[in-house]
């Protein structure tokens, strides 16, 4: 199903999903087309529509693109593209509100030649220079040359939901949206020996304390919510600017009805622009709360737009498990039929995830956690499959609204921290009734009281679990001498909003959003998240705690905005699912043990696990149990 372009109330705009790439050398001798196209070739699953090339008079510059098209299929649009003979751009994602930019830039002067989102960047930078971020609201990763400066900005999304990689010596700066375009002309692909300890004994895979650090010696990964100026003519000098961040301090003071209204709004606001398209558009359905309030949203949208199905109706996809106790079938079926959607559904299998593991890690680059990743790249197939191009998703809900059991405890201690013993009380009976996961008690207690000191301990305990792993080679932990606390960073919390705050912003959503990215642009597909509109999280963390975790439930506000709009089952369901799959049970199956073992193997080979570990059982884990050492194993002898 795709709006058609003559829709009542909306415009025609171009947005393109793609990869993008360039270099900057001091030595014009080593920028060159070849080059480049070396690099998009690389990525060229991010862009299977086309491909663009571009470098400057002095032969010191080279960008380049690979394009998805979503909108307005002509060349129009046509990447790298120059604008008032002075910028040029490679840029990756959408800017949602550009129409509403390009009327603003408009009334100025500004001048246009095609319907793009990209050319409105490049007018919006000439207006406002690096300040044109604070304007787009959108998911994007771009790089703009200024040909009279003779420097590039490059800038990434709020949140991430775009990847930007570099590799920078003394005479070189190279960007692509994938490291596989930088392996492509020779950047050498060298592990880093801590972020690799880090996954296997603490399944971090990322470095909380560095966020441009990757999995790779000397490629980096630009922060999001961040710009970096590189200056050709003083040298590539480069300076970053954090451009954006939440403010999880300020409260606003307004009713729970208010804030119900205005979540609903800016809500419905989100998920209207990311319907904008000229391609088919489908949902991911899990059966949870998140993705059936968009399944919601979308309908009233659609409605409101004198949109008509087609005989499908509403396309969505998702991954069912039969047998499996966390099998969520009953509940996609509820939201298929209370909105009359077209359901399509995988169940991947063990030995399918064996056989395709090595594409899997191919395409996401760096370790994952779970085997929900392999749902999730399925899922986006299975969409490929139907000719749906776009997906909406509701990632990003639960960090922000405090949707994991794991932020109960730190709700608590919010209450005791303020003397709210009575309450706390209540809502732990609450809780506990509404059979929530938690471990509550005189630690807690204490933690409350005394933050700093909970996370120091907490950092400790991290560190006793990295460096005493008794299956990590003795000859590996030596090489690490001098190195045994980087990447262990826990926050210290005085209330809900600080680890919200720290899994937004700093250390858990960007995992999320590089494994959406990597697994849709493996399918040539776009997932767009109404849940990860900057002015929607700002909303949510602007509210009192109350507002997320209340009377022995989480997500307490969305809950009651979807209240009667959705089946009850989905609205005042207790139980948590995050999207898994039945992994323990893969475990067991000889195809994947088989795989496990010969990991191992190469690990003991490299000296990075000890000989002993060969030995020991495989334990095959759920997807989010602690210590999955097995599944770390299988992931990261893929990467070395």
């Amino acid at each position: 199903m795709y709006w058609p372009r003559k829709m009542p109330g909306f415009f025609i705009d171009i947005y393109i999903m793609c990869g993008i790439a360039g270099i900057l050398s001091l030595n014009f001798n080593n920028v060159s087309i070849e080059r480049l196209k070396q690099m998009t070739d690389a990525i060229a699953h991010r862009g299977p529509d086309g491909e663009g090339f571009w470098k400057n008079n002095s032969g010191h510059v080279a960008l380049g693109h690979r394009r998805l098209s979503i909108i307005d299929l002509s060349t129009n649009a046509a990447q790298p593209m120059h604008y008032l003979d002075r910028y040029t751009i490679v840029h990756n994602g959408e800017v949602y509100n550009y129409i509403e930019l390009k009327q603003q830039l408009q009334a100025k002067g500004y001048q246009f030649r095609t319907h793009s989102d990209t050319e409105v960047i490049l007018a919006a930078y000439d207006c406002y220079k690096q300040e044109c971020i604070q304007y787009l609201d959108g998911m994007f990763a771009f790089a703009i040359w200024d040909e009279k400066e003779q420097q590039l900005f490059a800038v990434r999304d709020r949140f991430g939901e775009k990847p930007f990689y570099y590799y920078k010596d003394s005479g070189r700066f190279i960007f692509a949206s994938e490291m596989k375009a930088l392996w492509a002309i020779g950047i050498e692909k060298k592990t880093e020996d801590k972020m690799l300890l880090n996954y296997i004994t603490l399944g971090y895979v990322q470095n909380a304390s560095d966020r441009e650090l990757t999995f790779y010696k000397h490629i980096y990964s630009l922060p999001p919510a961040h710009s970096l100026i590189i200056n050709l003519a003083e040298g590539l000098a480069s300076t970053a600017h954090k451009y954006w961040d939440i403010d999880k301090e300020t409260k606003i003071n307004i009713s729970e009805k208010d804030a119900i209204e205005k979540f609903d709004e800016l809500f419905t606001t989100s998920v209207t622009r990311r319907w904008r398209s000229d391609v088919a558009v489908g949902s991911s359905l899990s059966g949870g709360l998140d993705s059936s309030s968009i399944i919601f949203a979308s309908q009233q949208v659609i409605s409101g737009a004198g949109i008509h199905h087609g005989s499908e109706g509403h396309k969505t996809f998702s991954a069912v498990f039969p047998d499996f106790e966390k099998n969520e079938s009953s509940y996609i079926d509820m939201i298929a039929e209370k909105f009359n959607c077209t359901s399509y559904r995988i169940s991947p299998t063990a030995v399918e995830l064996a056989n395709d593991f090595d594409k899997l890690c191919f395409y996401q680059e760096e370790p994952f956690p779970s085997s929900s990743i392999y749902a999730q790249f399925r899922v986006v197939e299975l969409a490929k499959q139907h000719s749906v191009t776009v997906l909406l998703d509701g990632q990003g809900a639960d960090e922000s609204l405090a949707g994991y059991h794991k932020y109960i405890h730190w709700y608590l201690q919010e209450l005791v921290s303020r003397y709210r013993f009575t309450k706390a009380k209540n809502e732990k009976r609450a809780l506990y009734k509404n059979n929530a996961k938690i471990r509550w008690g005189p630690r807690n207690i204490m933690a409350a009281f005394l933050p700093a000191h909970a996370s120091i301990q907490l950092e400790k305990k991290e560190y006793s679990r990295s460096m005493n792993s008794a299956d990590i080679s003795k000859e590996f932990l030596r090489s690490l001498r001098g190195q045994e606390w980087e990447g262990i960073q826990k926050p210290v919390v005085t209330k809900l909003n600080d680890i919200l705050y720290f899994n937004t912003m700093q250390n858990g959503l960007e995992e999320l959003l590089r494994f959406a990215d990597r697994n849709s642009m493996a399918h040539g597909r776009e997932i767009r998240l109404p849940f990860l509109d900057h002015r929607l999280v700002q909303f949510i963390f602007s509210l009192p705690a109350s507002f997320k975790i209340q009377d022995g439930w989480t997500k307490i506000l969305l809950r009651k905005m979807m209240n009667k709009r959705l089946p009850d089952e989905i609205v005042w369901r207790k139980e948590k699912v995050g999207y898994e799959p039945p992994q323990e049970l893969w475990m067991r199956d000889r195809s994947l043990q088989d795989k496990i073992h010969e990991a191992k193997k190469k690990l003991v080979k490299a000296k990075i696990l000890s000989p002993k570990a060969l030995s020991k059982k495989i334990e095959p884990k759920s997807a989010y149990e602690d210590n999955n050492f097995d599944w770390r194993y299988l992931c990261i002898a893929e990467f070395i």
